[in-house]
């Protein structure tokens, strides 16, 4: 589900958009290329330390979007920079395997945001 292009993506740096709706208006939080773990294709793990208002939302609502790019990876026709957008299913993990692999390797975490992955579309 997820492409080489958008694993080449954020194999380099650039901003994560994550949002977020519950009840209320939508909430977006931001992140880093290089703090996502993808796995098995389809699911995306990102460590969370903060992301009250996220976790807030997936409690009603699990559905988000996220977009992210780098201008470092060419996009469609030549063009200089490539994005996503991904739309997924959320939940909040306090303990388990993925939740130690990511601890081990970002030590400030203290849940880990999991995204099912259901639909990835390449924008530039």
């Amino acid at each position: 589900m997820l492409s080489e292009k958008f694993l080449e993506v954020i194999a380099n740096e650039g901003v994560v958009s994550i949002t977020s709706w519950g009840n209320e208006d939508p909430h977006v939080t931001c992140t880093w290329n290089s703090y996502l773990v993808i796995k098995d294709n389809d699911k995306i793990l990102i460590p969370a330390a903060g992301m009250n208002s996220t976790e807030g939302d997936v409690k009603v609502n699990n559905r988000l979007i996220i977009t992210l790019g780098s201008r470092a990876v060419e996009g469609f026709n030549g063009y200089q920079g490539t994005g996503f957008r991904v739309e997924g299913v959320a939940e909040f993990l306090s303990e388990g395997e993925y939740f130690d692999e990511m601890k081990a390797k970002y030590p400030f975490l203290n849940r880990v945001l999991l995204v099912n992955v259901k639909s990835s579309k390449q924008l530039l």
